[in-house]
């Protein structure tokens, strides 16, 4: 070939690279151009929907959305799920009507028709009391797994420290301190009847995420009136609250530790009580509520030493916890994914009493979490053993009302005396203790013992020693 064909070779050669190289850079402006500012998108969102949406702009800032009208769908609930889930946003519905507020998407917290089907799904595994019973021991074996039960386990128990009796007109009140594992200390008190027979029942009795926890004037009336009513109530701290305080801080709680560590000291707790020659075994119960409400949820499903569950505010299909305290730990994801209202079916046949309200995550429990329940323990022709106890016109506490529903159920299920039962559970003659009194380690920690570990590097260290990395 001679070079002036070797030339002009190269002359289209360059031609058409360039021509490569502009449609190159012409696609990438063309998609950068369709990049477009969230606040943009949000615009477009509420124009589209004919909706408000509410949102700090100092939130959406510098936020860009990569093909955003290619993402839209026909309705705004198709569109949240394709624009706003992988930006890490929802919306969340305000009591005013088409009016949405953006948020930072919560993982432990799904649309209620999410939950329902997941749940229908789940339902699919089992049809009978045969395949319910293995999906039942698969669960518990898995749960426990994720809890590190066997290495727990292997953990030698320590002498429970308990503190002075304080003596009332007809129940006492007796604090202690468990050491769970090493240097690492669960605290609360025992309220039980003054004069104790044979065989009395036990409810242990954790409390959620609100102020003063078990010190409130209200969790004391809850623990003193099931003494009251010839029970052994049994309050405790949760991790990071109360005097758990005094070795960890506040933030601590937020954490996977928690979840492991307030339900192993629930599980000592348990050894400690069942071993107790006046404490009847047939009849062990926990009702907690809210957070304590989830965590009596999964100690039920974790221990089959329970006979009856009362969780209140807290069971739902769509809502995993909102701490992670309670859904720190991959409990939810065993066996194909499960939900805190399969981990209640599992206390099926057991006494179970579901208490929910109107304004939070179980204002629907009866839509379609209390009817799957009422199905599996259908399954042991034992529909009427759970019960559901729904205030429409309430809130998410542990209220007069919600206490109500909780002794009536006591009496019912545990045979109480209900000869004095009707001026008892009124909630009077009881007398209601300041804070310090119901410590363990003194008003200002002075009784601490000395082994006491400080601190989430501390405890982070001890349980790597035990094989345990969360």
């Amino acid at each position: 070939m001679s070079k002036k064909k070797i030339n002009l070779v190269c002359v289209v050669c360059l031609f058409f690279v360039s021509l490569v190289v502009k449609g190159q850079d012409s696609l990438l402006n063309y998609e950068h151009k369709f990049k477009q500012p969230l606040e943009t998108v949000l615009v477009m969102m509420q124009e589209r929907y004919q909706v408000k949406i509410k949102y700090d702009p100092r939130n959406v800032k510098n936020i860009m959305v990569d093909y955003a009208p290619w993402k839209f769908r026909a309705d705004l609930a198709g569109t949240e799920i394709n624009l706003l889930y992988p930006l890490g946003f929802k919306l969340q519905e305000e009591a005013k009507p088409n009016t949405y507020k953006l948020k930072s998407y919560e993982y432990n917290r799904w649309k209620p028709q999410e939950g329902w089907d997941f749940l229908t799904l789940l339902s699919k595994k089992y049809t009978d009391q045969a395949s319910w019973e293995k999906r039942k021991d698969q669960l518990r074996a898995a749960v426990r797994q994720a809890m590190y039960w066997d290495k727990l386990q292997s953990i030698p128990d320590q002498p429970i420290r308990l503190g002075k009796t304080r003596r009332y007109a007809d129940y006492q009140v007796q604090n202690f301190a468990l050491e769970i594992i090493p240097g690492v200390y669960i605290n609360g008190s025992i309220y039980s009847p003054l004069k104790q027979k044979k065989n009395i029942p036990v409810v242990l009795s954790p409390d959620g995420h609100w102020p003063q926890q078990r010190y409130r004037s209200d969790a004391q009336k809850r623990f003193i009136t099931l003494a009251r009513l010839g029970c052994m109530a049994i309050s405790y701290d949760l991790f990071a609250w109360g005097e758990s305080l005094l070795q960890f801080a506040g933030p601590d709680h937020r954490s996977s530790e928690a979840m492991l560590m307030q339900t192993w000291g629930a599980e000592r707790i348990l050894d400690y009580v069942t071993s107790l020659p006046q404490v009847d075994q047939k009849r062990i119960g926990i009702s907690g509520g809210s957070g304590g409400g989830s965590h009596s949820i999964l100690m039920a499903a974790l221990d089959d030493r329970f006979t009856l569950v009362a969780p209140v505010v807290a069971m739902s299909s769509y809502f995993f916890g909102g701490c992670p305290c309670e859904s720190g730990l991959p409990v939810h994801f065993v066996c194909g994914g499960t939900n805190n209202v399969e981990l209640a079916a599992m206390a099926a046949p057991k006494p179970q009493l579901i208490i929910s309200d109107g304004q939070d995550w179980t204002k629907e429990t009866d839509v379609h979490d209390f009817p799957y329940l009422k199905h599996i323990y259908g399954y042991y022709g034992q529909q009427n053993q759970v019960q559901h106890a729904h205030f429409p016109e309430e809130g998410h506490d542990f209220g007069y009302n919600k206490r109500q529903a909780l002794y009536k159920f006591l009496i019912d299920h545990f045979h109480l005396d209900q000869a004095k039962a009707a001026d008892i559970i009124a909630e009077t003659s009881v007398q209601i203790e300041p804070e310090e009194l119901l410590y363990s380690f003194g008003k200002k920690g002075e009784n601490l013992p000395k082994n006491a570990i400080h601190g989430m590097g501390q405890l982070k260290a001890l349980l790597k020693s035990y094989q345990i990395e969360l």
